[in-house]
């Protein structure tokens, strides 16, 4: 799978507005085929900051970065942030969460 994660640094003024602008895109995108999950989460430690954690097949993220969709939010998402994205995107072994090996909850 293609594992990804990304770190939108939002402008204030729009932080808690933030999953409804982005509501379409996300919609959209985890109805994809291929699409394994696509997860907002907002910082603890910073209130502007949002982190997606997405994951798609293997095949799968090629699609998406090319749909109508993803262009449309990466041409409006800009004007709400205070910096370009940071990213890390990897493909790994799986196709979805493995449990925690450290703990075990009964």
């Amino acid at each position: 799978m293609i594992f990804i994660v990304v770190k939108f640094k939002v402008k204030p003024e729009f932080a808690d507005q933030w999953p409804e602008l982005v509501r379409e895109f996300t919609e959209a995108t985890r109805a994809e085929p291929g699409n394994l999950w696509f997860d907002w989460s907002r910082s603890v430690d910073d209130a502007n900051e949002y982190v997606l954690v997405e994951a798609f097949q293997d095949d799968a993220a090629g699609t998406h970065v090319n749909s109508e969709h993803f262009k449309k939010a990466m041409a409006e998402q800009p004007q709400y942030l205070q910096e370009t994205p940071r990213i890390i995107s990897r493909q790994i072994d799986g196709e979805d969460w493995d449990q925690m090996g450290e703990m075990t909850v009964a």
